[in-house]
């Protein structure tokens, strides 16, 4: 093979051009690669799960989190390339922290069964479980307990590889604003911080769920709608040196802020849930949850003010409308897909 030769000044300059246009490549990527979808199933209405795997594959959607271990996905899930966290119910998690074998006997039944075929990643013990927080607060002292369980069976199993987490969220917060100003409240820190500590000993992600659309609902008068939509003209808050023109960045920036005075400063953020409704609200429309959805999704890969050039992990929520979701009728309007499978919003995933 013949060899080419560059003169030393002539080249720096063309090869700097070659690595920039690699680290853009790269950046779009990463980007592309960090976003995945929440699959619901509480609907009478939804398309089969191998019909869902499908969806995904024709959509360009290779990332899902699932939020139990449902069998008929599992199965669909099989050689997709799909890459998935599953959740373990919080109904299993006194169970799965009390009783003896119960966390093998999940990992055998849950994960040994189907990998490798299905490339689980993590596994999302509990989901917003909170000391403070009333519908969950009996699940707290089973939580912590219940990821060890999983852990341990995991490493017994020989799947080192498989990270154990739980998805946690912003209300957990006593502190948010400045985002710099993070930090967990005292009514919970006995209960965050061991939680922080084995994540941290096991090199696991602390996985969130960050919604600017209920804060912005909650405070409408103080938040201004285009912050909440990444649609700001310019910096809507200046902490410090940072500056923050959407409410997902604070948002997710608090947390890291929280984390670094919990002895999690070298802990990652991926963020297991994120979505804007379509119905239910006046913010709620169709065009208020594409322009969500489609900045969120571009906006996610560069990372934050104070994690810059860092492509956050994100996974949109939901796949479907779930008409037997409970709540607010906004609970029910959180799909990217109608369940005939029709795309809401025409977005890009490749």
């Amino acid at each position: 093979m013949a060899s080419v030769m560059f003169s030393s000044k002539k080249s720096k300059p063309f090869m700097a051009a070659i690595f920039l246009v690699l680290g853009l490549l790269m950046s779009t990527i990463t980007g592309t690669q960090s976003i995945g979808v929440c699959y619901g199933t509480l609907g009478d209405n939804l398309p089969s799960a191998p019909e869902v795997v499908q969806l995904y594959q024709s959509s360009g959607i290779n990332r899902m989190r699932i939020f139990d271990p449902n069998p008929s996905t599992l199965e669909a899930l099989r050689r997709s390339g799909i890459r998935l966290i599953v959740g373990v119910p919080n109904n299993d998690l006194q169970a799965l922290a009390l009783i003896p074998n119960a966390a093998t006997d999940w990992i055998q039944s849950n994960v040994l069964t189907y990998t490798p075929d299905v490339d689980i990643w993590c596994i999302a013990v509990g989901n917003e479980v909170s000391p403070t927080n009333a519908p969950t607060s009996q699940f707290a002292n089973y939580l912590l307990p219940a990821m060890k369980n999983i852990q341990s069976a995991l490493l017994a199993a020989g799947l080192m590889q498989i990270k154990v987490s739980t998805a946690s969220f912003s209300q957990l917060l006593g502190s948010s604003f400045p985002p710099s100003q993070g930090s967990f409240s005292d009514g919970v820190s006995s209960f965050i911080n061991p939680i922080i500590s084995f994540l941290v000993e096991n090199d696991s992600p602390f996985l969130a769920n960050i919604y600017p659309y209920f804060s912005y609902t909650g405070d409408s008068q103080n938040i201004p709608l285009p912050y909440a939509l990444f649609t700001a003209p310019g910096v809507v808050v200046q902490d410090g040196n940072l500056q923050y023109q959407n409410l997902f960045d604070a948002s997710l920036d608090a947390i890291y802020a929280a984390l670094e005075r919990s002895g999690g400063a070298n802990l990652q953020i991926v963020v297991s849930e994120s979505g804007w409704p379509s119905e239910g609200d006046p913010a709620a429309t169709v065009e208020n949850a594409r322009t969500y959805y489609s900045n969120l999704m571009n906006h996610v890969k560069g990372g934050t003010p104070r994690r810059p050039g860092q492509a956050v992990e994100t996974y949109l929520f939901a796949m479907f409308d779930e008409n037997q979701k409970g709540g607010l009728e906004t609970e029910r309007h959180f799909g990217l897909f109608s369940p005939s499978q029709q795309s809401k919003y025409q977005i890009a995933f490749n």
